[in-house]
């Protein structure tokens, strides 16, 4: 029998949202946050000679500056006031959670509840500063020693050059937490999700010209909708997916009155680790090509350029070493997000515990087996998920946009801003029927 949440959720209509005034009101804040970020990405940096970027940005394209741009909306391709994006965020929030598990002293403030959290959160901004300087710094030197990039080279470019890209980057980061604040959905995965759709259109646009002009037949482009499609179904079914481990709580009484047993779940995600496994891949595996493309020698050695050669999209070894360092990145994040020993720790503090194991060690043996186990097939969806989009894109040209990684945040995002609307709505639901119940007991 569906409980009392599930028939609400199946009772969601459009009429219930119209009369979620709340759930509008954050719609259209999260909306208008989105825009001005999306202005934002169109503003240039001062300094800068747009055609001399175009031209250098032409040329790495490929390697790690094309993911960059995807995740910053094409901000890095137009070199904006937000080329940095929210990346140096997410790399001092992966930092922090590396930390807690290792510096005992983060890992008491993590499990201190609210206030250690806004501590951890305070440290997590001071990592994002000192982040974005550094690579703020770094795109100041590389632009100024391009050629005919910067048009007043010196310090004050790089001075200018660095707050601005800075102050982007922490506008952004208080822009996310306004919009999981006030709006819907997590703010930063929307900012990149919006920055990556925002793309779309345009790598759309591109694959139909290239069937236009003949480099692309009609079937490989029915071929290349129909693998999107099956890919976003199978991102769907696997981002789903749970292994619900049953949880027992025995009677117990409180006064004179005895309460039975209560049963529940504990969910473990098929893939715990999300977007981070490939995004790291990917990251690890450009940065060689894209070092090489902006280093100042002509020529390089025999075996840098076999091995630059070795590395390119579609080669054997760059889909290995890909599909391998998903693998290790998917146990390895996975490892430092979820802590079997302090989860089984929990259920023995509230008298829980999984039928047929003890409390304590033995559950958190069993909960590790289990995760292990699940997290080989979640990393065997993410190895065939972000593999398959890679020989499309070697064999075919493919727009970049059209990769695995971008896909995978695109439909995660999707589901879980999609969750919590549905969330709001039979919150909504509920206080509505409270709300009835009071006035028929009022005129009783």
């Amino acid at each position: 029998m569906a409980s009392a949440a599930e028939q609400l959720a199946a009772n969601l209509n459009f009429k219930s949202f119209a009369k979620a005034e709340d759930l509008k009101s954050r719609l259209w804040f999260t909306l208008g946050a989105l825009l001005v970020y999306r202005l934002g990405t169109h503003i240039p940096l001062p300094g800068i000679d747009p055609e001399a970027f175009a031209r250098a940005f032409a040329q790495q394209s490929q390697g790690v500056l094309g993911m960059f741009n995807m995740f910053a909306g094409g901000a890095v391709e137009r070199m904006a006031i937000f080329a940095l994006g929210i990346m140096p965020y997410i790399s001092a929030s992966i930092i922090m959670q590396l930390m807690t598990s290792v510096i005992p002293t983060l890992e008491q403030l993590k499990k201190e509840g609210e206030q250690g959290r806004k501590i951890i959160n305070q440290y997590t901004r001071y990592g994002t500063v000192l982040l974005a300087i550094v690579q703020a710094y770094g795109i100041a030197i590389g632009l100024q020693g391009g050629e005919g990039i910067v048009t007043s080279p010196g310090w004050f470019f790089v001075l200018s050059c660095v707050i601005t890209l800075v102050g982007g980057t922490m506008f952004l980061m208080w822009l996310g937490e306004q919009i999981t604040a006030r709006g819907i959905g997590n703010g930063i995965s929307l900012i990149i999700f919006a920055g990556i759709v925002a793309g779309l259109p345009s790598a759309f646009a591109g694959t139909l010209e290239l069937g236009r002009t003949g480099a692309l037949s009609t079937g490989i482009i029915l071929l290349i909708l129909a693998v999107v499609i099956i890919a976003i179904g199978f991102i769907v079914f696997f981002e789903r997916a749970q292994r619900r481990l049953l949880i027992q709580y025995p009677k117990r009484q409180v006064g004179n009155r005895m309460f039975q047993g209560d049963t529940s779940h504990l969910p473990l995600k098929l893939n715990t680790a999300g977007v981070i496994p490939p995004i790291f891949a990917s990251s690890l595996l450009l940065l060689p090509a894209t070092i090489a493309g902006f280093s100042n020698t002509t020529e390089l050695p025999g075996w840098a350029s076999a091995v630059l050669a070795a590395l390119g999209h579609g080669q054997p070894l760059y889909m290995a070493l890909y599909a391998g360092m998903i693998v290790f990145f998917a146990f390895f994040y996975t490892a430092i997000v979820f802590n079997p020993k302090e989860t089984a720790d929990n259920l023995k503090k509230h008298s829980g515990f999984i039928p047929g194991y003890r409390p304590g060690e033995r559950t958190a043996e069993y909960i590790d087996y289990v995760l292990t186990r699940i997290t080989v097939v979640g990393a065997i969806y993410l190895v065939v998920i972000c593999l398959l989009p890679e020989f499309l894109i070697s064999a075919f040209a493919v727009p970049f946009y059209l990769g695995g990684t971008s896909l995978l945040i695109v439909v995660s995002v999707t589901l879980d801003t999609i969750s919590q609307v549905q969330g709001h709505l039979i919150a909504h639901q509920y206080e509505g029927l409270i709300k009835k119940s009071r006035l028929r007991g009022g005129k009783k």
